[in-house]
């Protein structure tokens, strides 16, 4: 359920990002295809007879990945073989990395890195939010590419690898130690009037149990009511997002989904449910299960939606191995609301209270640099949680 190929970038930094692997989580079957096709006679024919050098391996990844992109589909994306182990490691919200959030600037081909895990090895050797990495161990980004910046950058923990940044136009070098960073899917904390805040990151493994236990953890601390903020979610498992609203929502359907078969599969809650004011907090980056985790919410009239339009992600993957060590993510069937609603039809989930941010403000929330009292969105979130009372 999540929008890999929009966050691909990041899993090259070591952070958080997952796709909705279905019901049955990660394919284990490896598919083998065919030999006898156009594209394995062209590739025999360049390894016979081409005249200079021909890498098999470049051509292979570059054929694979035309393929997926000829089918149109924004959700599917082809993984090389040498980042599926890094892809699998994200999926369990724990990887071996040095904890920044990178994407890649359109122009300049550089990393501008967009948030650094509190306590990582970046963090510990001071590369900051708003950096611009130009070099992995000397070498150029641009020049690199993706690919090859992040075999760099990758590496065993317990080793260094040394980066350099721009700051303020000026050049500087870190040296960040690689260990193994454990993602705090759900971070929680009391506001004023006792309104609970609860900040989900993805929908990854341990989602659920992380955010029920903050939740609970509020409650204790005599939490009246809860604010959850998905802006920035990618998504992740649909089993998680259905574990969660379980434990909010009364009885009901909480997830429909058609497979490519025409299969189709209802998932419902129970009758246990936690019954109080809520808000949840969405964004233009808030995508697939987060999306499908507000929209539940506000059509079981159990929460207010605040923020920005999502974007209406209304496929999910599952992921294939290849005989190569690569892999796809597939987009395999369509999700809808617990009524029914195609988010994509509709062009994403409108909030009821719409609350605009800047750029600079989203940078900010994003890197986690925005104090609560000064996040507009957080502001009105809560103020629409007064109003109802």
């Amino acid at each position: 359920m999540k929008d890999w190929r929009k966050i691909f970038n990041k899993i090259l930094s070591y952070v958080i990002v997952a796709v909705l692997a279905g019901y049955a989580g990660v394919a284990l079957s490896t598919y083998a295809g065919g030999g006898n096709s156009k594209l394995a006679q062209l590739e025999q024919v360049i390894l016979d007879q081409f005249v200079g050098q021909a890498d098999q391996k470049v051509m292979e990844d570059a054929a694979a990945n035309a393929m997926v992109e000829s089918l149109g589909d924004r959700w599917s994306y082809y993984i090389p073989a040498e980042q599926y182990e890094s892809y699998l490691q994200h999926m369990k919200n724990e990887y071996v990395g040095i904890g920044i959030t990178i994407t890649v600037n359109s122009e300049t081909k550089y990393l501008d890195v967009v948030k650094v895990e509190s306590g990582s090895g970046a963090y510990s050797a001071g590369i900051l939010p708003g950096d611009v990495v130009i070099k992995v161990e000397g070498q150029d980004v641009a020049e690199l590419g993706l690919t090859k910046t992040t075999a760099l950058i990758r590496g065993e923990e317990g080793t260094v690898v040394r980066i350099t940044v721009l700051r303020d136009g000026k050049e500087m070098d870190f040296t960040a130690t690689r260990q193994t960073i454990t993602v705090q899917v759900a971070k929680s904390q009391m506001l004023e009037g006792n309104v609970g805040l609860v900040q989900i990151a993805n929908f990854d493994e341990k989602c659920a149990n992380q955010t029920i236990a903050a939740i609970e953890a509020l409650l204790e601390q005599g939490a009246e009511s809860l604010i959850f903020d998905v802006r920035f979610n990618p998504g992740g498992y649909q089993t998680e997002l259905v574990a969660l609203l379980d434990y909010l929502l009364p009885e009901g359907d909480l997830f429909r989904s058609r497979y490519y078969g025409e299969l189709e599969k209802t998932d419902t809650s129970d009758e246990k449910c936690l019954e109080m004011p809520m808000a949840v907090i969405v964004n233009a980056e808030s995508y697939s299960a987060a999306e499908f985790f507000a929209a539940a919410l506000e059509e079981y009239d159990w929460a207010v939606v605040v923020g920005e339009p999502t974007c209406g992600k209304g496929y999910f993957q599952i992921t294939i191995p290849l005989v190569d060590g690569s892999a796809v993510g597939l987009s395999v069937g369509e999700y809808f609301t617990p009524k029914g609603v195609s988010l994509a039809e509709v062009g994403g989930l409108k909030p009821a209270v719409e609350s605009l941010v800047d750029k600079e403000t989203a940078a900010k929330i994003q890197a986690g640099m925005l104090p609560v009292e000064e996040d507009t969105q957080i502001q009105a979130a809560w103020q629409a949680l007064k109003d109802a009372s």
